[in-house]
């Protein structure tokens, strides 16, 4: 049974996103996201103003009419959240950790969906594949999710974002629109390098990383002799950031690591929306959403 507490916890995610879909979502969503293309409702009489190319030369020939195939565009989508649950999501210096964070976007995401009448799944991933929720429509299951993401405890503490794509395309033979939710520190020696995944991963569905940044992973505040921990790694070093050439070098660091990031996602063609844990996420998804479908009109 659920606790009190974590009950009022998704109640209020629930109420939060469902307002943000409604005020803010309404209509992008299905105007970004399209079907997976047409598919056949019925065969009517030719009329004038007709593509030639859509008579059907089978009914025309058995009734001596000239007849057309009609098509309906096919809406329903499927849409796969896949979270890092690695111990960095843990992390998080100003109004909330990165897990938290993961989670109010995965309730945007599958309430924008379930109000389009769309399947929603989860993938919840480390260096392994920790859970997997197949996709299913219904307010129920949309919290079964919200739910997942917020409370489960994973297993590992490492990180391999190539295992999580290539299992996905192991089970979703059909094309899917994957939001893939990390703050892309991968330490795991895969397979294969991240930008190949992607790729290959993005010619099958379309793929949308949704990065998660913390302040303190840019630049380092002057507070003295620092114990740095690495949450996946599980190692320890003592820092003095009194010192400015450490900051510099660090904030240097920071910079490269981004552009590099930056660089990976644009050379495998992934859409990218970079969140962070010191500002309102909602604002990056709507400049994403209405990008995205300046670019596709």
């Amino acid at each position: 049974m659920l606790s009190k507490s974590l009950l009022k916890n998704i109640r209020r995610i629930e109420i939060t996103t469902n307002r943000l879909v409604t005020d803010v979502f309404s209509g992008q969503y299905h105007s970004v996201f399209k079907g997976r293309g047409v598919e056949f409702d019925e065969v009517r009489e030719y009329q004038i103003g007709d593509d030639v190319k859509t008579i059907d030369w089978n009914v025309t020939a058995r009734t001596g009419i000239p007849h057309v195939k009609k098509y309906i565009e096919e809406r329903e989508l499927t849409v796969m959240i896949l979270v890092d649950v690695s111990a960095s999501s843990a992390f998080g210096t100003v109004r909330e950790l990165k897990s938290k964070l993961a989670a109010e976007i995965a309730a945007l995401l599958a309430f924008s969906a379930i109000r389009n009448n769309d399947r929603v799944g989860l993938m919840m991933f480390t260096d392994q594949i920790e859970e997997f929720i197949p996709p299913r429509k219904g307010t129920t299951h949309v919290l079964r999710v919200i739910r997942e993401v917020l409370y489960f405890k994973p297993k590992s503490r490492k990180t391999d974002i190539v295992l999580a794509l290539e299992h996905l395309n192991h089970i979703l033979k059909r094309k899917t629109v994957v939001f893939v939710i990390s703050d892309f520190f991968e330490n795991a020696a895969g397979k294969m390098p991240l930008k190949k995944a992607l790729s290959i991963a993005n010619k099958r569905h379309d793929i949308i990383a949704v990065s998660l940044n913390d302040p303190r992973e840019k630049e380092l505040p002057d507070c003295g002799l620092v114990t740095l921990h690495d949450a996946e790694a599980g190692e320890k070093v003592l820092v003095d950031t009194s010192s400015e050439p450490l900051r510099r070098e660090y904030a240097k660091k920071a910079v490269q690591r981004a552009e590099a990031r930056e660089k990976l996602f644009r050379s495998a063609g992934v859409d990218h929306i970079p969140v962070s844990t010191d500002g309102p996420y909602v604002d990056a998804m709507v400049k994403f959403f209405l990008q995205r479908r300046r670019r596709i009109t």
